[in-house]
């Protein structure tokens, strides 16, 4: 058999395998929506806007200049973007505007740093943040000396912030994650990286926000495939990965 040939093979069946995976990954990790979640979507009136917040994992490469509402260019190849596309076709008659302000390398304060320009001038009506793995990995490489106790009452302050300037947003807050078994998350992480998640699921219940359990869903993921599969170094997603966010953030909302 030629080599390309068999390569593309190869992938094809490994697509089939990340395709096939993921109802039943989300089916055990989330097996139903929380009641407060049920139509956040369908809720959403003609020309509201939706806006992703993050690091890296929702970045994803975007272009950073014209940053606009419902463009490719400006959403990256990350989960954002395909959860973005998902609604925009299946919520077509609301005519929604979506935005990506996500940046590669963000930690909380960095965040808080930006929020009136890229959360408070763009007015979401439905706002979600993944955060979190930089406060613990810029900790771990010596380039951060944030505690668990900084990230929590660093989001904490941002989110009530939040919620005083928007008191109608919409929050979804999805839980930072690590995979082991892949090049960059190893067991120094643990079980330290724990007490980040269960901060953000601590603020997602104070704050009344759908919370999304990435790092449960990603272990689950692991029980269908290698952990490389879905993310190369333990923290941004393969293809398969982002595919497996996007699903998981739409089936939590809708």
């Amino acid at each position: 058999m030629n080599i390309n040939r068999r390569n593309f093979l190869w992938s094809a069946a490994s697509g089939t395998v990340g395709l096939a995976a993921i109802p039943a990954v989300l089916s055990a990790s989330m097996p139903s929506a929380p009641k407060k979640s049920k139509g956040l979507l369908s809720s959403l009136n003609k020309g509201d806007v939706i806006l992703f917040q993050g690091d890296s994992i929702t970045d994803a490469g975007r272009e950073k200049e014209k940053q606009l509402a419902n463009s490719p260019g400006s959403f990256g190849s990350g989960y954002a973007f395909l959860a973005a596309s998902g609604i925009l076709n299946e919520h077509a008659s609301k005519e929604l505007k979506i935005y990506n302000r996500g940046i590669s390398g963000n930690k909380v304060f960095q965040l808080a740093d930006r929020w009136q320009k890229d959360c408070f001038d763009l007015r979401p009506n439905l706002l979600s943040i993944l955060i979190g793995v930089n406060d613990i990995w810029h900790k771990l490489n010596g380039k951060y000396n944030g505690t668990v106790e900084t990230y929590e009452t660093d989001l904490r302050q941002l989110l009530t912030v939040t919620k005083k300037m928007l008191p109608d947003v919409k929050l979804v807050i999805c839980e930072p994650f690590a995979v082991l078994g892949c090049s960059a998350v190893d067991e120094k992480w643990f079980p330290e990286f724990n007490d980040y998640r269960n901060s953000a699921k601590k603020l997602a219940t104070e704050f009344n926000a759908v919370f999304i359990p990435y790092h449960t869903i990603f272990e689950e993921a692991k029980k269908h495939a290698p952990a490389t599969y879905w993310t190369a170094d333990g923290v941004h997603p393969s293809m398969a990965g982002a595919a497996l966010m996007a699903e998981a953030w739409k089936k939590a909302v809708s």
